[in-house]
C-alpha cells in the first residue's frame, strides 16, 4: 500500500520506522514546521522531519490545512491510507477524506477516557492504574472514531510521563503492521468507542506549581505526570526548583508540622496527608540532579518551609 505518515514529535518516530520496516511505500511525511528551539531559538526541524530525511522520505511542512492547495497536494498523492500519530493539526474532512481507506490514528489512552492533547500526563495525574495505546479511523470529532486495534499498558508506581511516553510509543508503533495488514485482507472490524468520555486537556503553567496543601499520593502522582516537561516546581530558600521525581511516605504524624515543612534534612516535605520524599531534583540554570546532589550544595534544614 502506498502511506502517508503524519507527525511530529519523538513519539511518533517508531511508529513511522515500523511501517517502513514492514515494507509499506511512504509517499510522503506531513509534520510541523520547523521550530525555534534550545537556546539559541534556532529554526530546528521535528524528530519526525529529521528522521524522514535521512530515509529518505519527501517531507510537507504545511502551517495548516486550512488552505485548498494544501489538500489538493494530499489528494493527488492518491494514498491507500494515512497514519496519523501526535501529527498536531486538525484534519478538517476534506483531508481526512483525500486518502482512499481515510485517516488511522495512534492515540495514548483507552478511548474514549482522555480524549485530547495530554492524555499520557492527565492519565498520571489522575492516578490511573492502566492506560494504554489505540488505532481508531478518524472522524471529524477530537478522539471520537471507531477503534480498530487496542492495547492495554500498567502505569508503574515509578512511571513519569517521558518513561511512559517511551514505553508507549514503542508499543504503539508495534500495532501498525497489525493494522494495516487487516486493512490490506479487509480484515478490520471496528468498534464504537463506550463508556463516558474524559478530556485530557493541554497543560497549564499554573498547574507546574507544586501545591503541598493535597495528600502525598496526589502530589506525587501530579509530579511524575508532569516531568520532564513541563516539570513541577516548588521554592527552596526563595529559589525555583523543579521536582522530576518522589516518592510518598505514609508517616504516622507530622507532629504539627504544616504542610511544606521538611520533616529532615534529606528533603521529607509535609503534605496535608503524610509526605513525600524529593528523589530528583533540578535547580534553575542547572542538570537534574539526586536529591543528595542538590542537598551537598544547598542544604535544607529539618524545620525549614518550601513554598
Amino acid at each position: 500500500m502506498n502511506v502517508v505518515f503524519m507527525g511530529t514529535p519523538e513519539f511518533a518516530v517508531p511508529s513511522l520506522a515500523e511501517i517502513i520496516a514492514n515494507g509499506y511505500n511512504i509517499v510522503r511525511v506531513y509534520t510541523q514546521p520547523p521550530r525555534p528551539a534550545g537556546r539559541g531559538k534556532q529554526l530546528t526541524k521535528s524528530p519526525v522531519h529529521q528522521f524522514a530525511e535521512i530515509m529518505g522520505i519527501p517531507v510537507e511542512t504545511p502551517e495548516s490545512f486550512r488552505k485548498s492547495k494544501t489538500i489538493d497536494a494530499l489528494e493527488a498523492l492518491n494514498a491507500d491510507v494515512a497514519c496519523v500519530v501526535a501529527y498536531g493539526q486538525i484534519l478538517p474532512s476534506r483531508a481526512l477524506a483525500a486518502p482512499k481507506n481515510g485517516c488511522l490514528n495512534l492515540h495514548a489512552s483507552l478511548l474514549p477516557r482522555w480524549r485530547g492533547a495530554a492524555p499520557v500526563q492527565r492519565a498520571i495525574m489522575a492516578g490511573d492504574a492502566q492506560t494504554g495505546v489505540q488505532i481508531q479511523q478518524m472522524d471529524k470529532g477530537l478522539d471520537t472514531g471507531d477503534i480498530l486495534l487496542s492495547e492495554t499498558v500498567d502505569i508503574l508506581k515509578t512511571d513519569t510521563a517521558g518513561v511512559l511516553f517511551d514505553r508507549l510509543s514503542r508499543i504503539g508503533a508495534g500495532l501498525w503492521p497489525r493494522v494495516l495488514g487487516g486493512l490490506e485482507r479487509g480484515a478490520l472490524k471496528p468498534s464504537p468507542q463506550e463508556g463516558a468520555p474524559s478530556y485530557a486537556h493541554k497543560i497549564d503553567k499554573a498547574e507546574a506549581r507544586i501545591n503541598w496543601n493535597q495528600s502525598a499520593q496526589k502530589l506525587d502522582t501530579h509530579i511524575r505526570g508532569l516531568a520532564p516537561f513541563p516539570g513541577a516546581w516548588c521554592e527552596i530558600d526563595g529559589k525555583r526548583v523543579k521536582v522530576h521525581l518522589c516518592e510518598y511516605d505514609e508517616i504516622d504524624d507530622t507532629h504539627g508540622q504544616p504542610f511544606g515543612t521538611a520533616l529532615d534534612d534529606k528533603l521529607l516535605i509535609a503534605c496535608a496527608l503524610d509526605a513525600v520524599r524529593l528523589l530528583e531534583v533540578q535547580p534553575a540554570g542547572k542538570p537534574k540532579m539526586s536529591a543528595e546532589d542538590f542537598l551537598r550544595g544547598a542544604p535544607v534544614a529539618k524545620g525549614a518551609r518550601l513554598a
